[in-house]
């Protein structure tokens, strides 16, 4: 074999090796300098005639550099990745826009897309950047000052503190209660949370809490009047200097979910009728707060208090005192947590706190419902939110990254890859859509009383089901859309893996998905089954417009042919069996529901082929979770101990 190399119109041919004049005599030129001459014209093999337009240094230097060499001295190759480009989030979102326009007022509708469009660019700009601050700039607790006096003094990013003001002036909060939109103001403002969380930098989180705090102390106004003309305008104000956010001091070292046993916060009442708190929270986010909810039991004259969920009551306190110095609380440590970062979560010694009682003494827990139901979806929102974002940011980059010849966009097999995890932030984002529409119309509806009770059932059922399914959804589908950058979806500087780690929070606030089971079952028991009835009603009611389409008919029919499956096995069910299976029954309505959402949504005159295709595909999923369980023995007295056995297997205690 012989390789040439041309120069000057002269060819010089050598054997396994090229020959070449240079200035001073003769020099051998190696097979690889060969190909990496090549590559510098852009040639991708050494062939059997190269035009080489390259240069050697002297001969007495002893050395052969090509000019124009990729990755020569401080040159990085001429490859740079297109980034993939965040663009406005609301104008982006089809199915968020025609959700809607097919349910807000046509009297509403421009003055709630105008916002959301404006709003759609802020999220994808300046809020963006202030998220990306944040997380570069965490909190710290500073517990002494040089003198040694205990100050206390969390450190927040300015960025943090800049977010409080855009929450007020953009009227997150504020936007529930003006109900400048009737009854789908709530549908609004969860939509524009919808928008912010990703780019929130998890200011989210006191802002879930002040809207619980808001509504909680809006029902109680009549009890607390002088209360709630102080603190409520400040929950609810725009304006950045009246602005409050409030904090949801429930969990303490025994845990959170178990609030009747876990609970050991005392309070003791004053001459003043306020009463002193002593306690310990272990887990107390938003730590900032200008105020905070919080369970404790009261101590009678006899120092007894009652025991269980009858002995705790709801108060009111203020983090700090009327000089600015912290109201009997000590912060003891902040939380490291494997995200949420830039949220200050802290472990708080609760000493001497004065606050007020706010619910009639042993009605803590009911008391709280309401602010547990908006925190709730707020998580869900959370979830449905990250989904959208990592599919966003996958479909644009899906065009710009070439691989194998082709941008991504073009292999089938990844854009069914993406197709799947649209079809599943569809399902999630109208789960969270719908509960909120249906949240604001139980606020100020003006339907029939029949009517908002049967919503008011399926509410009850359905938002511990929205925020443990969409939880779960989120986490997977997050971990999917960071596959599809490939190793940059793992370096931390591109600002995706804190969409994965934030994210895995979803799943554990506000009760975990196998506590949140128990709660779906423990709503159907006290209603005596009501709200499994008129959750059925809403089910079959939405399906029955699918059932006239051809596209739709057999979707729907299996839909409700698996809600009859599930319910005819339930009523079967021991109530011990009924718990073992908790999981997969609340799975399985939540996916039905689901199903039943996006059928109804296809089935709208104005409806795209995507979002037939979107029902389709999404009530292509087992829906019935329970019967396979069932069927393989899987509730019985013998599997409950099998799966103890494998679970302690080799474990010394």
């Amino acid at each position: 074999m012989c390789m040439r190399i041309q120069r000057g119109g002269r060819h010089i041919v050598g054997k396994y090796i090229g020959i070449m004049f240079v200035r001073g005599g003769i020099k051998t030129v190696h097979r690889a300098t060969l190909y990496l001459a090549n590559r510098a014209i852009g040639t991708s093999q050494v062939t059997d005639s190269v035009s080489a337009n390259v240069k050697y240094q002297d001969t007495i230097t002893g050395e052969n550099t090509l000019s124009n060499v990729p990755f020569q001295h401080a040159k990085v190759g001429s490859f740079f990745q297109t980034q993939p480009e965040l663009r406005n989030q609301f104008k982006e979102d089809a199915f968020l826009q025609s959700f809607l326009q097919r349910h807000v007022s046509k009297e509403y509708l421009s003055g709630v897309e105008s916002d959301l469009s404006r709003f759609g660019d802020r999220v994808a700009g300046d809020l963006f950047e202030l998220s990306i601050q944040m997380e570069a700039e965490k909190p710290r607790l500073e517990q002494y000052d040089a003198w040694g006096h205990r100050v206390d003094r969390l450190i927040t990013s300015s960025a943090w503190k800049k977010m409080k003001e855009v929450s007020a002036e953009e009227g997150l909060v504020a936007s529930g209660y003006e109900r400048s939109f009737g009854e789908w103001s709530r549908l609004y403002q969860f939509s524009k949370f919808y928008l912010f969380e990703p780019s929130a930098g998890l200011y989210t989180c006191p802002l879930a809490m002040t809207n619980g705090a808001a509504r909680t102390l809006e029902l109680s106004q009549d009890a607390y009047p002088d209360l709630y003309k102080r603190i409520y305008p400040r929950l609810i104000s725009r304006d950045p200097s009246e602005f409050w956010t409030s904090g949801q001091w429930m969990t303490e070292k025994q845990g959170g979910s178990d609030v009747a046993s876990g609970t050991e916060t005392v309070a003791i009442e004053q001459s003043d009728g306020s009463y002193k708190l002593y306690g310990y929270k272990w887990f107390s986010s938003a730590t900032d707060a200008d105020m905070t909810l919080t369970l404790a039991r009261v101590v009678d004259k006899n120092g007894q208090y009652v025991k269980g969920t009858r002995g705790l009551s709801l108060f009111y306190l203020e983090v700090q005192d009327g000089n600015g110095k912290m109201n009997g609380i000590q912060m003891m440590k902040l939380k490291d947590k494997l995200g949420t970062r830039q949220l200050p979560t802290a472990e708080l010694l609760i000493d001497g706190a004065k606050a007020l009682r706010i619910s009639e003494e042993g009605r803590g827990v009911a008391s709280i419902s309401q602010m547990l139901t908006l925190t709730r979806i707020h998580t869900a929102t959370a979830a449905a939110s990250s989904m959208r974002r990592v599919v966003n940011l996958a479909r644009d980059y899906c065009t710009k990254r070439r691989a194998f010849g082709h941008t991504l966009d073009q292999h089938a097999f990844h854009m069914k890859t993406l197709a799947g995890m649209e079809v599943e932030t569809r399902a999630a984002t109208i789960f969270v859509l719908e509960i909120a529409r249906l949240l604001g119309r139980q606020e100020m509806s003006s339907q029939p009383e029949d009517q908002l009770i049967e919503e008011s059932d399926v509410l009850r059922l359905t938002v511990p089901l929205l925020k443990l399914y969409t939880a779960k959804q989120s986490v997977a589908v997050v971990s999917e859309g960071l596959e599809c950058f490939g190793g940059q979806g793992y370096i931390e500087d591109t600002n995706l893996p804190r969409l994965l780690r934030d994210t895995q929070v979803c799943a554990i606030w506000e009760g975990t998905t196998n506590i949140l089971s128990l709660d779906v079952l423990r709503a159907i028991q006290k209603s005596a089954g009501s709200v499994l009835h008129h959750f059925h009603n809403s089910v079959s009611e939405r399906l029955s417009a699918g059932k006239e389409i051809s596209s739709l008919c057999p979707v729907s029919e299996k839909v409700e042919k698996s809600l009859q499956e599930v319910l005819a096995l339930t009523s079967k069910l021991t109530p011990d069996q009924l718990q073992m299976a908790a999981r997969d029954f609340s799975f399985s309505l939540a996916r039905i529901f689901m199903a039943s959402l996006l059928i109804e949504h296809a089935s709208h005159p104005t409806a795209s082929p995507s979002d037939v295709y979107a029902a389709q595909k999404w009530s292509e999923k087992d829906l019935n979770l329970l019967t396979p369980t069932f069927s393989h023995r899987g509730l019985t007295e013998e599997a409950r101990k099998q799966n103890l056995d494998l679970v302690f297997d080799g474990f010394h205690h």
